[in-house]
């Protein structure tokens, strides 16, 4: 009997989506005279709730110029946009405002897969000690980190202290190639004060033989005992997975007006480093064994947030370069 009602359901939703809908579609053309992304242009403000609603129409499309709107390049958006007008037979001099709109989506909807080319190129490209590039960068990471404290040694014990795990920061960098490096030097660089911070907290011991009140004097934060680089480099994994899944649009449509790019998806690691720093020490784990769980947890609540479609990932930092906004 369940499977006999699958199979009935199954069917009335083919039957919906290939005709009843398609048919209703033509009767509001007709009625309201306007193509379903004039109404998507016209109902919805500018950001995600727009952008996903074109790009959802765009999808599933019967038409293959719609749908291979979808891919087009960045330089062939204009030609694109002006492609679909033509055949939605909706006149540019009369209707300027749907050409602004659906070229603003566009170019988000292709920015952001760029965006992830990009950031596939990054995660794909391991750390290679032999470039004078890579160690560049890497030496950039511990100046910012460990400004008064001079490096003994490309292969040393210090790195510990920036939260390595060995002697030699290349093998940590293995899951996530050289993206995880340039987000941590980007957090370094561009948050500093904040980056310190966190630094500073995750060397402390789970566990403090000061008093209470010694500990609430010297203003330390709750001790929270993890390595701060390999967190960060989780934490890449974690923004990674998010942008790759599509779960980052809702917050990418929201804060770039055209075409995200990596310093947007930059960004977001800072904001997710930070939150994940409180949440940490709101979860008060009783070690670093914990970290799975409460990473798991972290990344449903985040999840939990990007269904909204009015949600803007903000970082705590002034990023007016930017041009985040927070909606």
């Amino acid at each position: 009997m369940k499977h006999f009602l699958r199979v009935v359901t199954q069917f009335f939703v083919f039957l919906y989506c290939k005709c009843l809908w398609r048919g209703l579609k033509f009767v509001i053309r007709k009625v309201t005279g306007r193509c379903e992304l004039q109404r998507i242009c016209h109902n919805n403000k500018p950001g995600a709730r727009r952008t996903l609603k074109i790009e959802s129409s765009l999808r599933y499309s019967k038409n293959e110029l719609c749908q291979s709107a979808l891919s087009a390049h960045p330089d062939r958006v204009e030609k694109t946009i002006d492609d679909i007008m033509t055949l939605k037979k909706v006149n540019p001099d009369t209707n300027p405002q749907l050409g602004i709109s659906l070229q603003a989506s566009l170019f988000q909807i292709v920015g952001y897969r760029s965006l992830v080319a990009e950031v596939e190129k990054l995660r794909r490209e391991p750390y290679d000690c032999e470039n004078p590039d890579h160690e560049e960068m890497l030496m950039k990471l511990w100046k910012t980190l460990r400004p008064d404290s001079t490096l003994t040694g490309r292969i040393s014990k210090q790195w510990c202290e920036i939260g390595f795990q060995g002697n030699d920061p290349k093998t940590d960098f293995r899951g996530m190639g050289l993206l995880g490096l340039h987000n941590l030097l980007y957090f370094a660089e561009h948050d500093k004060a904040t980056a310190l911070q966190v630094l500073h907290d995750s060397l402390q011991p789970k566990h403090s033989k000061m008093s209470k009140a010694e500990w609430e004097q010297k203003n330390f934060d709750k001790a929270i005992g993890y390595s701060f680089a390999i967190v960060g480099i989780n934490i890449t994994d974690l923004a990674y997975s998010l942008l790759v899944s599509g779960a980052l649009k809702t917050h990418l449509y929201n804060v770039a007006p055209e075409m995200p790019s990596l310093s947007h998806f930059q960004q977001t690691f800072c904001y997710l480093m930070q939150e994940f720093h409180r949440f940490w020490i709101e979860e008060d784990p009783c070690d670093i064994m914990e970290f799975n769980r409460v990473r798991s947890k972290f990344h449903r609540r985040v999840l939990r947030q990007l269904k909204n479609p009015d949600m803007a990932l903000c970082p705590h930092f002034a990023a007016s370069d930017l041009h985040l906004v927070n909606l």
